[in-house]
């Protein structure tokens, strides 16, 4: 028993979780007694101290910094026998593990976890507003859960998700055994149950959940209830793990890729997740920045947001929109490199205009840092930066359209195998470019000045965001399921998921902008009666889209459970992962793959990507029948 007590993990993460709360007291009294504070036990400044030491004190119980505790006191650091590589059951999911496969899904796992709490929060705020004077929850309630429901789906769904996806198949794409650095890859996921716990806790604080938004404005946010500290730190969290698997991803993209594979041999899911990385590591740091500002406001009195001692409101939103304009892309590159490889393998056509698309990701990185105040037309900022960022919001609409112009031409002709992977595609091609086209009427100032405060901001969103990202999620995950699980999925249950989801998302937010332009008003609890037959019909609607989901759910459990078992190859695809066994071996390769073509070359007679140095022939498809990829 003592020795399962030493070893690292989850039991000794949650053992030692007490400790760091005995260590906020240990910090907080003596500073507050040698500082004369009176009275000298305050709940609220242990509180704070505490929701910095408790997750430290887990991550130090889970093992999470052995390896550098060991290096830095100079006692022999124990060497990676890969004993905590793959996963034998159930429950080395629950423990921490270094290999990227079992990472990537205890992300996906996780990241729908809170996306079915984020959809319940949206339930709750459908319900409220399905009539006027709807006296279901309070308004502080209801501004709450708005707040929770946009800080959760962002920082621990889309983000993360993505991350999960590519943790898993990025490695096996580039043909590298493993991420760069399996340790700090594992303790990027854990970092995230540490951010979810504190958003969801911040409903049990004294004075209630934080309430402004998940933009967190200052100077609300310096003077909410302690609930906005959750807010604070939990983000604080969430972006730390954002940026040790962004490091990860540039580090093993740059030097793991198997001998032959240029940078112009990469799929474009590569592509897409090197560009996310860099935007990554470049802009998060800004967000922390904004809420280090607002901690510091609220603990020590700097009065960075206090106009009358010399504060500058209007600081705040700058910093905080030049990450979170950025972010609006971090959520949505890696899902453009998802669609670029199923509608390849589904239309057995080769990706039109490969390098404009790659350029094309980049060209979004750059401009993504210039956009950043056309959220901030209405803040009352200077009058003379608004016609620069409208012509730079439009600008950065024609990197996009590359991408959109290149899949369509790509399904021109193509041999299109309608599953429910490539249906996914084809919606997030047609929902997109509807969130794309009021973007474009919302980068242009009279028309931002009258709807910015009003519905048709939350339609815009979420047709980016839902219609886009999610859409995009959807199609990744039944496209990979089976190389995840090594099982197939029902077809059926997945069609049905996908048109229900398409129409009831539609019924929900595409009358929102029409009540919008005639000015229902965002972020409240109660509206005007002339709206009320039209929030009946938008609530009923979101809930029956929430209801679709389920069906995902069942079809995933149930499929992982006992679904048939999956071929190597199902789809026929030409890149790395699909060329190993359905799940992959734990270290990926049994051969070191050498990389000799393009990835998408389908249709090109004897086109080949990769050689294997084994003497063995693996299928690889050129065209509408199979083909052999080489091996020696």
């Amino acid at each position: 028993m003592i020795a399962r007590l030493r070893a690292p993990g989850l039991h000794r993460g949650i053992l030692a979780t007490p400790l760091g709360i005995a260590l906020a007291y240990a910090i907080v009294l003596p500073i507050r007694a040698a500082s004369n504070y009176h009275p000298v036990l305050d709940g609220t400044a242990i509180l704070q101290v505490a929701m910095i030491t408790s997750p430290f004190a887990f991550l130090i119980g889970l093992g999470a910094f052995d390896y550098w505790f060991y290096w830095a006191i100079g006692r022999p650091t124990r060497p990676e026998d890969h004993s905590g590589h793959g996963a034998r059951s159930w429950k080395d999911y629950f423990r921490v593990n270094t290999d990227h496969k079992v990472i990537g899904v205890q992300y996906v796992v996780h990241s729908f976890l809170y996306f079915m709490i984020g959809g319940l929060f949206a339930m709750l705020m459908r319900v409220q507003l399905a009539q006027p004077g709807g006296k279901f929850v309070d308004a502080n309630t209801y501004n709450g859960l708005f707040s929770v429901h946009a800080t959760i789906l962002i920082f621990l769904f889309v983000i993360p998700v993505f991350a999960g996806l590519a943790n898993f198949v990025l490695p096996l794409m580039i043909g590298a055994p493993d991420m760069a650095f399996p340790r700090l890859n594992a303790l990027s996921f854990w970092l995230l149950p540490i951010a979810g716990l504190m958003l969801l806790a911040s409903f049990f604080a004294p004075g209630g959940s934080f309430a402004s938004g998940w933009t967190a404005y200052a100077p609300l946010s310096t003077t909410a209830p302690i609930g906005q500290v959750f807010f604070t730190i939990g983000v604080q969290f969430a972006g730390a793990s954002s940026i040790a698997t962004a490091l990860n991803f540039l580090v093993t993209i740059i030097t793991m890729r198997a001998p032959g594979m240029s940078f112009f041999r990469m799929p474009l899911l590569v592509w897409a997740n090197f560009s996310t990385s860099l935007l990554v590591v470049i802009a998060t740091p800004f967000i922390a920045a904004s809420q280090f500002f607002v901690l510091l406001d609220r603990g020590l009195g700097f009065n960075f947001f206090s106009a009358g001692h010399g504060g500058d409101v209007l600081m705040y939103q700058h910093v905080f929109w030049f990450y979170s304009h950025p972010a609006v892309y971090i959520m949505m590159l890696p899902g453009f490199g998802i669609i670029s490889e199923v509608i390849a393998v589904k239309a057995r056509k080769p990706i039109f205009g490969y390098r404009m698309m790659a350029f094309s990701l980049l060209a979004i990185v750059v401009l993504g840092f210039t956009v950043w105040a056309h959220h901030m037309f209405t803040s009352g900022m200077p009058g003379w930066i608004r016609d620069p960022m409208m012509i730079t919001t439009a600008i950065i609409a024609v990197p996009t359209g590359v991408k959109i112009f290149s899949w369509l031409a790509t399904l021109w002709r193509g041999v299109l195998h309608m599953d429910t992977a490539m249906l996914w595609a084809m919606g997030f091609i047609t929902m997109f470019t509807l969130g794309g086209i009021s973007g474009v009427m919302l980068a242009m100032v009279p028309f931002d000045l009258h709807v910015s405060k009003t519905y048709f901001i939350v339609a815009h969103i979420h047709y980016v965001l839902f219609g886009g990202s999610v859409f995009t999620i959807f199609a990744g995950v039944y496209y990979w399921f089976p190389k995840m699980t090594g099982r197939m999925y029902d077809e059926r249950l997945g069609r049905w998921h996908f048109w229900t989801t398409l129409v009831f998302f539609n019924i929900t937010f595409a009358p929102m902008h029409l009540i919008g332009i005639q000015g229902m008003p965002r972020r409240v609890a109660d509206y005007s009666s002339q709206f009320a037959t039209w929030n009946l019909i938008i609530s009923l609607a979101s809930f029956a889209l929430g209801l679709s989901t389920l069906i995902f759910v069942y079809n995933m459990v149930v499929s992982w459970r006992g679904g048939p078992r999956a071929v190597a190859n199902p789809w026929r695809g030409m890149t790395l992962e699909w060329q190993v066994s359905s799940p992959p071996p734990i270290f990926n390769f049994d051969s070191l793959p050498t990389i000799v073509g393009g990835p998408y070359e389908y249709g090109v007679p004897g086109a080949v990507h990769a050689v294997f140095r084994d003497g063995a022939e693996v299928p690889t498809p050129a065209s509408g029948s199979l083909a052999m990829a080489t091996r020696e």
